[in-house]
């Protein structure tokens, strides 16, 4: 497995919105975005997001490979 690096979240949002994610809403920092079938939570602080949360955002939210969403 790859090791994931720390993204800032409008880089992390972008490549959402390439594999089909739209955003729905926001309340407060957070921003949620859906592709129909999967509802993805993505935080929007300062200082990127980190690799623990990275993951849960693509392994457990997005249902993505690591690799996959790293090459987009």
């Amino acid at each position: 497995m790859p090791k994931i690096p720390r993204i800032p979240a409008k880089k992390v949002i972008q490549k959402l919105k390439k594999v089909g994610f739209t955003e729905t809403h926001q309340r407060g920092s957070h921003l949620y975005l859906e592709n129909g079938k999967r509802v993805v939570t993505v935080p929007i602080h300062g200082g990127g997001v980190p690799p623990g949360t990275l993951y849960n955002i693509i392994v457990r939210q997005a249902g993505m490979k690591i690799k996959e969403f790293i090459d987009i």
